[in-house]
Formats: C-alpha cells, sequence, structure tokens
C-alpha cells in the first residue's frame, strides 16, 4: 500500500512545480458510486505542455480540481481499480484514459458497459466528452505490456492526427499542392505526415520545419518529402499554394511564414502549442497577410465523425492506422521511464525546458518500478 500524491503546476508559470502529499491508498474515501484508481504509468510529451499552456483558456485544469493558482496537468495512460462502488467496474479491472499526473484518482464511473465507463462527476459535464469516456484494457484489446507504453505515448497524438488528417483530405487540403508542418519532429506532427504521405503523397509535397539539431532526425523517419530548418522558410519556394498547419503555436514563426507565401498560403492552423511561450503575438504586431489563423480542436472533430460514423467505428477507424504507425515508430524511437513523484518533475521540467530529443518518448510510473 503507498502513500497518495498529486504532482502540480502553477496556472500562470509552468516551470513552478510542486508534489502535495495525500493519505496513504487505503485511507482515501471511496463513497458508493465512487471507484478508486492507483495510476500505473502515463506518458509525458509536449502534448502535455499545451495542456499546461491552454490550461486555463480551454479547461484543461477543470478535468482535475487543484488549489486556487495550482494546476493538476492531465495525462493519458493506464491505471487499476482498486476499489470500487460500482457494479461492472471491479477492484483488478486495468483503465486506460485520461489522468491526473499523479499516483491516484478517484471517479464517479456511469454508462459502464463490457468495453468502459464514463466519469460523471458533475465538474465534468461540460467538459469535452471524448476526454471522459475511459476504456477497459485487457490483451484482446490490443493492451499487452509490450504494446501499453506506445499506446500511452501515441493515443492521444495519434487521435488528433487521425482527426487533423480527416478534415484535411474532407476539404481537399483547402485546394494547396503542398502542406508544411511546423515542429515537425513533434509526435503530433509525425503522426499527421505517416497518414498524409500515405494516402495523399502523390498529390501533396510535405514539407516539415523543425530547429536545425533536429533536421537530420526528422528527414530520417521518411514521412517528409523535404525537411528545413526554421532559419530557411524564407528558402520555401513562394509560388507553390500552401496549407500550413502550425504545431509549434510559434506566433514569430506563424508571421514569417504569412509574409513569405502571402496569397499563396491558402490556410493556416493552429493544432499544437509546442514552443508555448511564443503562442501570443506580441502586443501591437501588425494583422498578418493571407488566410487568418484558426485553431483546430480535436474533440469538435471527433463529435462530428461520432455523429457521422458512431462512435465505435471511429474508435476502430483510429485503432488500425495507429497500430501501423505504432509499428513504423520502432525504428526512430525510445521508449523511455522515469519513476516516482521526482521522475515525474524531471521529465516535466526538460519537456518545459525544450531538452527532450525527438528520438525518445517518456513515460512514467507514479509508484516506480
Amino acid at each position: 500500500m503507498s502513500d497518495s500524491f498529486d504532482f502540480l503546476v502553477r496556472q500562470d508559470a509552468l516551470g513552478t512545480t510542486r508534489i502535495r502529499s495525500g493519505p496513504p491508498e487505503g485511507e482515501i474515501e471511496v463513497a458508493e458510486g465512487q471507484a478508486l484508481l492507483a495510476i500505473d504509468t502515463f506518458s509525458v510529451t509536449a502534448n502535455n505542455v499545451t495542456y499546461g499552456a491552454m490550461g486555463r483558456a480551454m479547461r484543461y485544469f477543470d478535468f482535475f480540481p487543484a488549489p486556487a493558482g495550482w494546476g493538476r496537468v492531465p495525462a493519458w495512460g493506464y491505471a487499476d481499480v482498486v476499489a470500487s462502488g460500482v457494479e461492472g467496474v471491479e477492484p483488478g479491472a486495468r483503465v486506460f484514459g485520461f489522468f491526473p499526473m499523479g499516483s491516484h484518482v478517484v471517479f464517479e464511473p456511469g454508462k459502464v458497459s463490457e468495453t468502459g465507463f464514463v466519469d460523471q462527476a458533475a465538474h465534468r459535464a461540460e467538459l469535452p466528452a471524448v476526454y471522459n469516456r475511459y476504456g477497459f484494457a485487457t490483451p484482446e484489446s490490443g493492451d499487452t505490456p509490450e504494446r501499453e507504453p506506445f499506446i500511452a505515448l501515441f493515443a492521444p497524438l495519434f487521435t488528433t492526427a487521425f482527426l487533423a488528417h480527416d478534415w484535411l483530405d474532407e476539404l481537399g487540403f483547402f485546394g494547396a499542392r503542398r502542406v508544411i508542418l511546423s515542429s515537425a519532429s513533434s509526435k503530433t506532427a509525425l503522426g499527421l505526415a505517416y497518414l498524409i504521405q500515405r494516402d495523399n503523397g502523390e498529390q501533396i509535397e510535405l514539407v516539415g520545419l523543425t530547429s536545425p539539431d533536429n533536421v537530420a532526425f526528422t528527414g530520417a523517419t521518411g514521412f517528409y518529402d523535404s525537411v528545413t530548418g526554421y532559419d530557411d522558410v524564407e528558402s520555401l519556394d513562394p509560388e507553390t499554394s500552401t496549407a500550413y498547419l502550425d504545431f509549434s503555436g510559434n506566433a514569430s514563426l506563424r508571421s514569417r511564414i504569412h509574409r513569405h507565401l502571402g496569397e499563396k498560403l491558402l490556410s493556416s492552423t493552429v493544432i499544437g502549442a509546442a514552443d508555448w511561450e511564443a503562442l501570443v503575438p506580441e502586443d501591437g504586431a501588425d494583422a498578418l497577410p493571407g488566410p487568418s489563423p484558426e485553431l483546430f480542436f480535436a474533440p469538435t472533430r471527433v463529435a462530428k465523425r461520432n455523429g457521422d460514423w458512431g462512435a465505435t467505428e471511429v474508435r476502430r477507424r483510429v485503432a488500425r492506422d495507429q497500430d501501423r504507425f505504432i509499428d513504423s515508430s520502432t525504428g526512430w524511437l525510445d521508449i523511455r521511464t522515469a519513476t516516482g513523484p521526482q521522475g515525474i518533475e524531471s521529465t516535466w521540467e526538460s519537456l518545459i525546458a525544450g531538452s527532450v530529443p525527438p528520438s525518445e518518448g517518456w513515460t512514467v510510473r507514479p509508484h516506480g518500478e
């Protein structure tokens, strides 16, 4: 039996963190209609930094309440039910989904089925439904010990990539002949690049933008037709019609691309915020030429496709393509593991500092080995 803890970040200063200690597992109260889960493992990527950076604006901090001024950053991973007052959510069940960074969480499961449940806590009722659903993890569902680290790492990222590709494909890539992805070495961008190259590679020229240190790695994945460093943006052909997918969130880079491409830029979409500190344009910045940047919000797209195809079919399609992407990652990805509260802190600090190489994927085990 282990003591519980939460990892907290300052909402207005993501580099400021602390560990909040809680009671031993056996002393956590579980009421009728609730279930206590011990969080076993979760991934930590630039996606989690985005959750923190957008925690207030997009309500990511609302999923798991924290003391005033602090936030519990969500993460995707696996947990085990240790106590339950809900029929169908039995102790020993393994669950995949959206958890706070920490050791334990109490849910209020509803809509329980053979495949999972929905956390129906009142404070989550108005939040995007896609984050409130939890699936039972079994070998039959593909959640084996060998695959779990990859699923925890890629599932939220690849789902966003899948939905963004589906959206772009439906819109005919806005009529563009070239697609540019910034933060091209990020795992979400790589997932989108994989899908575009696979399904649209004959029609679309795919260009990755990344830091000079990551050019070689990004090119070696084989997902891009070419990879350019951020310093060389102005070397791109300004006469090719282009759709820009912004995974970096860097306002300065976005401005350079708009000004370089002008009317040949047919769309500009922010999907991520890897460079979270540069997300907002400087005060007094001139209006950008070309299309107005828009935000791609994955939960909106998944809600549409749930209506079009049904939620089961959406999950099936995502899982099928995700499995293929995971298989493609074995040649360029090294899964690394950190443990305990200190492991969470050190991994978070490295992500905030931008010092994690793209060839690494980090998972954390809150309870140690």
